[in-house]
């Protein structure tokens, strides 16, 4: 009858402690193994984290593109709802499309209170392209649209600067000498080097009714997913010239940079991921090598413990136990020092960082079945040892 599991483990324990230089040998190449590739998984939660808080501090991904112009006749082409409603119904994984003017030197007066802020005409579904939340009041809805009204939807920043104490919301405010109802607040947002000066949208409506201009200067489009933004933006490029030929469209989008940046971490993670995979190979490789050289010297113990009623099965599993042992407890301190050393990173250079039970149970799995794999063939090789022969020693 073979040996319980309690019993082959506290058995395999007291084989690791009466061989310790071994034991730290064979921990040691675990530890660097778990150590990298938890590393490399570190990198790329932070990397998703950065990307992350760098979007939320701006509007949501958006295509957009500008009037198009023809080289040869020196004519522009502008964009009309006609325009958008075709664009939303031929391009798949759209969220969300959106026409654009702006008011050329606006001024907004309240009272006393004077400000110069961006000034935009959009068209009704411009919050949901933008990503932007109200922080209080109501959207602009087909209503206003359809009846012109004079309403605007102004930012944080300009609640601030123009109404000090009184709440804006149903305030009548002047933009360009012209009366408009507030009906909404959104949050302001601003990159660092980005000077505040507030922002004012109103419906494309009332603004063609006041300058008579009827057709838009940008579109702006909102994918379903970031991943699809180049995908979307080429085949939009491509509804564009069709559309309207002769004429040259510039695509781009607003988070090009991030986009580029989140590619460059990928690739990194990626890179450094092979790197720890390789030296959690080659800890395996060491674990193997000292369990093979545990078997040579330990053969007269395997000889009698097959003498005193020992099954193969038993011997196998002592030295397989004794792998995945090894690999549980240099991978756990692994894990802990590079999360202590990822918090001190973080700290430091003011990342954002959140231990993920997912990255650790990864890793740590990882490393036992690497010190499991590698202790397999040695353990199997202990247990098919002749006992006789084994007792003798050979």
């Amino acid at each position: 009858m073979g040996l319980s599991i309690l019993s082959l483990i506290k058995l395999s324990g007291s084989s690791l402690l009466g061989n310790p230089v071994r034991s730290f040998l064979s921990g040691i190449g675990v530890f660097m193994g778990v150590a990298a590739v938890s590393a490399t998984l570190q990198v790329g939660t932070i990397s998703r984290a950065v990307i992350e808080q760098q979007l939320a501090e701006r509007d949501a991904p958006q295509i957009f593109t500008y009037s198009g112009w023809n080289s040869i006749t020196k004519e522009s082409v502008q964009f009309s709802l006609e325009d958008i409603t075709l664009f939303q119904k031929q391009l798949h994984g759209l969220k969300s499309i959106s026409g654009m003017n702006w008011m050329e030197s606006p001024e907004v007066v309240f009272q006393n209170q004077q400000a110069n802020p961006t000034a935009r005409a959009m068209t009704v579904d411009f919050l949901n392209t933008s990503g932007r939340k109200l922080v209080a009041g109501r959207a602009f809805t087909s209503s206003d649209f359809e009846n012109y009204k004079p309403v605007i939807i102004i930012d944080q920043f300009l609640v601030d600067k123009l109404f000090k104490n009184v709440n804006p919301l149903e305030q009548s405010i002047y933009l360009n000498f012209r009366p408009y109802i507030v009906i909404g607040i959104i949050a302001s947002k601003y990159r660092e080097e980005e000077e505040p000066k507030g922002v004012v949208y109103l419906p494309m409506a009332i603004y063609s009714a006041v300058t008579g201009e009827q057709e838009m200067m940008m579109l702006l489009l909102r994918p379903d997913r970031i991943e699809d933004l180049e995908t979307i933006a080429e085949e939009f490029k491509k509804q564009l010239e069709q559309r309207f030929p002769g004429y040259e469209f510039y695509i781009g989008n607003t988070v090009e940079e991030i986009v580029q940046q989140q590619k460059t971490m990928d690739s990194v993670s990626k890179a450094l991921l092979v790197v720890g995979a390789i030296a959690l190979i080659v800890g395996g490789v060491g674990i193997a090598n000292i369990t093979i050289a545990s078997v040579i010297e330990r053969t007269p113990e395997i000889g009698l413990r097959r003498a005193v009623g020992a099954t193969q099965l038993d011997i196998m599993l002592q030295f397989i136990l004794e792998a995945a042992i090894l690999s549980l407890i240099g991978g756990t301190i692994a894990i802990i020092t590079v999360h202590g050393a990822t918090v001190v990173v973080a700290q430091q250079f003011k990342l954002p960082y959140k231990f993920e039970r997912q990255t650790a149970i990864i890793a740590l799995s990882s490393a036992i079945l690497v010190g499991v794999g590698a202790g397999f063939f040695p353990a199997l090789r202990a247990s098919q040892l002749d006992p006789v022969k084994a007792l003798r020693g050979e």
